[in-house]
């Protein structure tokens, strides 16, 4: 009896660090670009999956489920490692998309519009996600595109949440980091996850986050990270990733069948006082144009 205990702790200590030390080394990232001759523009995507899932993909033994992550204005689509890594250790393909190029016009608020001005550059995201999903399927095709999880910072997160309410039967979960301008779909379809700042210049415009009672009954996690707007990016401060890392990981716990999600959302963490995370003298490295 206890030769069998011994062994099954064994196995539960072997996985959890299988799971632990599938990081850096055992996550292989790729850069490919797609050129869409009908809109005459590239597409580049950067490609995280864990070697050993991809392999088993590859034999015809699994099917990779997909989360696509969307980089905020200013940021590059490969400075989100830090989250398409929590995904590749869990066995997805992550696949982080370039949606702005240089020769796009800036972003602009135009107050009064919808999205103030900005459903143009979101329309834009959901053709890029389009495009890039039909020439993965060539490349990797025992892959899950018809239930994505789509994660999104600030004006990646809003092409998220525009995108989920566009095609809700094809989305499983939405994760977004401080989108300020697309409301959050509340019908409880899916479930979502969003991390938001505590910054005195970035906020999202009224109506974009539901309030409590509204989040209670959609299922609707809300982290209130008392970070700044910036910081949510391989940029950011360690302390910060690492924190969004973990409660990433734990709301992926429950991947399991699609199903309507109703009931009271998990409270994983509360408004975080002043820290590193909000420390001035970081912010003062980045491009504050993030929205």
């Amino acid at each position: 009896m206890k030769r069998g205990l011994l062994i099954l702790l064994s196995v539960c200590v072997l996985t959890t660090a299988a799971y632990f030390t599938a990081s850096k080394w055992a996550i292989r990232h790729e850069t490919l670009t797609f050129f869409d001759a009908s809109r005459n523009r590239p597409v580049q995507v950067d490609i995280a999956v864990r070697r050993d899932k991809e392999m088993q993909a590859n034999a015809g033994m699994i099917t990779l489920p997909v989360a696509v992550l969307n980089h905020g204005n200013t940021v590059k689509f490969t400075e989100y490692s830090f989250l398409a890594n929590v995904f590749a250790a869990r066995g997805y393909m992550a696949v982080s998309i370039q949606h702005d190029l240089d020769t796009d016009a800036p972003l602009v608020t135009k107050v009064g519009e919808l999205y103030v001005g900005r459903l143009p550059v979101y329309e834009r995201g959901v053709q890029n996600i389009k495009y890039a999903v039909r020439e993965l399927k060539k490349i990797q095709p025992n892959s899950d595109y018809d239930h994505l999880t789509l994660v999104g910072h600030s004006n990646g997160g809003d092409i998220s949440m525009f995108y989920a309410k566009e095609f809700p039967d094809d989305v499983k979960k939405v994760v977004t980091l401080d989108n300020l301008r697309v409301p959050f779909m509340t019908d409880g379809k899916f479930k979502i996850l969003s991390f938001r700042s505590h910054d005195t210049v970035f906020k999202p415009d009224p109506g974009v986050v539901p309030d409590d009672d509204v989040c209670e009954k959609a299922g609707i996690t809300v982290v209130n990270t008392g970070a700044q707007h910036t910081d949510m990016s391989d940029r950011g401060p360690e302390t910060l990733k690492t924190r969004i890392q973990g409660l990433l990981d734990k709301f992926l716990d429950d991947d399991s069948k699609l199903s309507p999600v109703t009931g009271k959302p998990k409270i994983i963490e509360q408004p975080a006082q002043q820290s590193n995370a909000a420390d001035p003298n970081k912010i003062a490295q980045y491009t504050p144009s993030v929205n």
